[in-house]
Formats: C-alpha cells, structure tokens, sequence
C-alpha cells in the first residue's frame, strides 16, 4: 500500500504556527496603541507615497503560499528550512516588538494624498486593519526574503537561472511596496532582511556533513 500523503511528507503541521502567530501578532496589534519608539530615516522623506504598490504588497499572500505549498511538494528539505528561517524571524521579530515597542508617523491622511481611485480605497481598507505599530523588523520583508532564498535553494530552482531571479525580483518588489505605501520605514525594511539572510551562512554556505 501506498503510504498516505501527509504520512509521505509529515511536516504539514508546522503551518499549525501561523495560529500562534496570527494570535500573537494581532494580540500585540491591539495592546501597543502609544509606541515608545518612532522609527523614522530621512530617505522616507524622499520616498513618495504611491498607493498603486498596494498591488505587490499583497501579492505577498501569493507568493507565501505558492513557495510553501511548492516546496512542501516538492521538496521537503527545502520547505523544512524555509519554515525555520520564516517562522524563527517572525518569534523574533514579535519579541522584539513587546521589549521594544514601535511604530511610524508617516502615513499620509486621504486628503493629503487627494486621490481616489481603487488603490486608495484598497489603502483605506489595509490601514484600517493594520495600524502603524509593531513595524520594525518588517514581518513582511523578513518572510519575503526567506521564500526568495528558499525557493532559489531548492531542487525547483536548480539549473534555471530565471526562476531565481524571479523569486528574488518578486521579493524586492514586495520590500519595495512597503515603502512606498508608507506601510514601513527603510529602516523597517533593511531590519527585517538582516533577520532573514543571517540564515543563510547556517543553512547554506555551511558544509555539510556526510
């Protein structure tokens, strides 16, 4: 008999994380209304807020749930490693948030931007479910980066040089949209990547043992 399919790849249940992580984030979302810190960089003063990026910032559900459910087919060691670099940042990252309490004072008013158009309403709709606190690292850059480096590592990527650079093209579009939406800081963004690639010399780059 064949074995049955979550007994040939067992490690379905390490999705059971995003339980605890979902609780935990929007537990955080709710207590942390006067963060102690204001993150802030000049440059976000010259990055302009442009409400059609709105579009690759939420193809970031897309592209976690494509590279997770491909790798977890496919290639199971990949997927393992995938799933301890992302969900290992994301406990880091929360923890940080609770020691460390954060947010933003960048986001424009809707008569600021003076627009209206299906962007903008789509705008509304996300700030008013994601305040601008618990920002940096960016959760949404840091797992962004995981999948990219996941993906590019995997038995799906070998050989096809295009595949990579599309995994890390749609990674930095997605880091991309967090700020021009006004969603996080630079400093937000480049946070959250050094918690996804400092990974890559442990799972990597380090040789292997035989």
């Amino acid at each position: 008999m064949k074995p049955s399919l979550l007994r040939a790849r067992p490690h379905l249940w390490y999705q059971l994380y995003w339980v605890v992580y979902l609780i935990w984030f929007f537990w955080l979302d709710l207590t942390v209304t006067d963060p102690n810190y204001i993150i802030h960089s000049p440059l976000d003063d010259f990055i302009p807020f442009n409400e059609w990026f709105i579009f690759p910032y939420g193809s970031w559900f897309f592209l976690l749930a494509g590279v997770t459910a491909l790798l977890w087919w496919f290639d199971t060691a990949s997927y393992d490693k995938l799933c301890l670099m992302m969900f290992s940042g994301m406990t880091f990252c929360l923890i940080l948030y609770m020691v460390l309490p954060n947010g933003l004072d960048i986001r424009p008013t809707v008569e600021e931007v003076g627009r209206s158009n299906l962007a903008m309403t789509l705008m509304q709709l996300i700030w008013k479910a994601d305040a601008s606190v618990n920002v940096c690292p960016s959760i949404h850059c840091q797992s962004s980066a995981c999948m990219a480096i996941a993906f590019s590592g995997s038995t799906l990527a070998k050989d096809r040089p295009w595949l990579k650079v599309l995994a890390f093209g749609w990674a930095a579009l997605i880091c991309a949209s967090t700020v021009f939406t006004k969603q996080h800081s630079i400093i937000d963004v480049f946070c959250g990547l050094a918690v996804a690639f400092i990974w890559v010399p442990v799972l990597y780059l380090c040789p292997r043992k035989r």
